[in-house]
């Protein structure tokens, strides 16, 4: 049935017959001339040519052993060892059994027995050794990374948890490595240049696992993995692979950096061990003082404690875990300070690990993309206590809320605040939105363009952190804001050192060039206050005032206010 498929597909695989007897290659080549096309070589050496000249088409040779010139062993020798050709299939042609071993032990597929009597043995033989030869290909090609010839991922972990059974849970250590800044060598050479630096640190990483055993792969675009057996002081070791690893490429200089889990005799499965060190290669991506870190046992419980408050998130927000607090800000323009406004500011109290402090779980909602659901939560708790207040005691105290850089990229941002605002009968500029500085200079135009609509439909937009976030001057002038909050890293220090207090004087500067207050938060005491006046700043926010309030004291500070 296959012959027939064969003959009917129109499809002829092409064979090379090598042997010095005229009548012996004739005879073996109208066996298969009806299923193959046929070429033939007289001698060794004459066929070593047409093997390198017609190396892409060849799907078999069958081989003599015994030619002069260059003999089949020698021939079959130089096959093997070749990169190229070794792909190419060989059946030797032999009356011998000694020499049947011999050939096969060189890397020979099959032989066929001389003289020829059962053609359709020998034809079940090609075609037996040409299906092995190509399914070897195809595995070969899917389980291979194209570019760098190291594993793909899925099978470099399904070959090395088979090798961890096989070898008893021999120890091993997970190497996870990627390029330092490798978008930037994209754009600055090219992708094709790129491509280039990725085949040459699967060239290193090959050698690498070579001289010490193991697998490696391409975990994704330009992240690496090495699974090695564990070693004895392989931070010693290293420096070593790493300096293999970097080094330049022409007028391009590659850094690396690499996270390692060392087998501690944990029974960890092979996923657990690279899940790790990925986990501790991450970890490095904004460090410049080292290019390697081994996995511990502290990194995982802070690992275990954040995916703990992403999973307890939704369950906090449901049962109001998360506590809405109030830091007066007050006006310090004219003689006697004044209340103004108000910042909201968010406070978890988990029923497991107690007050957990905004600086731990907003960063890790900004990373997950859950900080939306949160100041949804807080907005509207914002917009509710507003109106509280202008019902219970006839005072609009405006509340600035944070709109964090993943909010402005919602098309829908100014539609939910306008909901949230007009089903508490607020006009949009009660509803302060902060959004930070480096948010600007991340992606200028598209905040831009957002800060534009909701400043359109009313809303004040306070730049938060002013200072931290390196805006350009030219920046600033186009930049359509309503207030500048100065970083409160700048405060702690204005009354004892001279350049901060010089440099929070040009802020308050450039404000008034910008025709915007300036508010200055984190003050704390009476002298900072009297400087901060004294250089012309509007508003002030701090403990020097008030810490953060609930919204009860805070209401109690309205009273008191207001002498009600």
């Amino acid at each position: 049935m296959q012959e027939l498929l064969e003959r009917q597909k129109g499809f002829h695989r092409t064979i090379l017959i090598v042997d010095d007897e005229f009548i012996e290659r004739e005879m073996l080549g109208a066996m298969l001339q009806d299923l193959y096309e046929v070429i033939y070589a007289e001698n060794g050496a004459v066929a070593l040519d047409l093997i390198r000249k017609e190396k892409m088409r060849l799907s078999l040779v069958i081989l003599d052993l015994h030619m002069p010139e260059l003999d089949g062993y020698s021939l079959l020798k130089i096959i093997r060892a070749d990169s190229e050709l070794r792909r190419i299939p060989v059946i030797v042609l032999t009356s011998e059994k000694e020499a049947e071993v011999t050939s096969l032990q060189l890397g020979a597929a099959d032989f066929i027995t001389k003289p020829y009597d059962v053609p359709d043995v020998i034809r079940a033989r090609v075609r037996h050794s040409i299906e092995l030869a190509e399914d070897s290909i195809i595995i070969h090609e899917t389980e291979r990374d194209e570019l760098t010839g190291l594993f793909n991922k899925e099978f470099f972990f399904q070959y090395g948890k088979r090798l961890d059974q096989q070898n008893d849970q021999l120890p091993m250590d997970a190497l996870v490595f990627d390029i330092n800044r490798f978008h930037i060598i994209n754009e600055l050479y090219g992708k094709a240049f790129g491509n280039s630096i990725l085949k040459e640190i699967g060239t290193r990483v090959h050698e690498i696992v070579s001289r010490t055993g193991g697998l490696a792969c391409r975990l994704s675009n330009n992240c690496f993995g090495i699974y090695l057996p564990h070693v004895e002081y392989l931070h010693e070791k290293l420096p070593q692979y790493i300096t293999g690893l970097s080094g330049s490429l022409g007028d391009c200089k590659i850094s690396i950096r690499m996270g390692i889990y060392s087998d501690d005799g944990s029974g960890l499965d092979m996923e657990q061990r690279f899940d790790r060190a990925a986990l501790t290669c991450q970890k490095l991506r904004n460090s410049y003082t080292t290019c390697f870190a081994f996995y511990n046992a502290e990194l995982h419980s802070k690992e275990l404690y954040s995916e703990r408050l992403l999973e307890d998130m939704d369950k906090a927000l449901a049962e109001g875990q998360f506590r809405v607090f109030y830091q007066p800000k007050y006006c310090i323009c004219d003689g006697t300070p004044r209340l103004v406004s108000a910042e909201a500011l968010t406070r978890w109290h988990h029923p497991e690990y107690g007050a957990i402090g905004p600086d731990v779980f907003i960063p890790l909602f900004e990373n997950n993309g859950l900080i939306q659901k949160l100041d949804r939560y807080v907005w509207n708790y914002a917009a509710a206590q507003i109106r509280q207040w202008k019902t219970e005691y006839g005072v609009d105290i405006p509340v600035s809320v944070n709109v964090s850089r993943v909010d402005a990229f919602n098309p829908m941002l100014g539609k939910i605040l306008s909901e949230i605002t007009s089903r508490n009968g607020l006009e949009n500029e009660k509803l302060l939105l902060e959004i930070t500085e480096s948010a600007y200079t991340d992606d200028s135009r598209q905040i831009i363009d957002t800060v534009i609509r909701l400043r359109e439909q009313g809303y004040k937009i306070e730049m938060d952190d002013f200072g931290s976030g390196y805006s350009s001057l030219n920046m600033l002038t186009s930049l359509p804001i309503d207030a500048l909050k100065l970083d409160m890293h700048f405060i702690r220090n204005i009354c004892g050192n001279k350049k901060d207090c010089r440099l929070v004087g040009i802020m308050i500067e450039i404000a008034r060039l910008l025709n915007v207050p300036v508010i200055a938060e984190g003050v704390e005491t009476k002298e900072q206050m009297e400087l901060l006046k004294e250089l012309g700043c509007d508003i002030i926010q701090g403990y020097y005032f008030s810490k953060p309030l609930s919204a009860e004291d805070f209401s109690a500070l309205i009273r008191t206010e207001i002498g009600v």
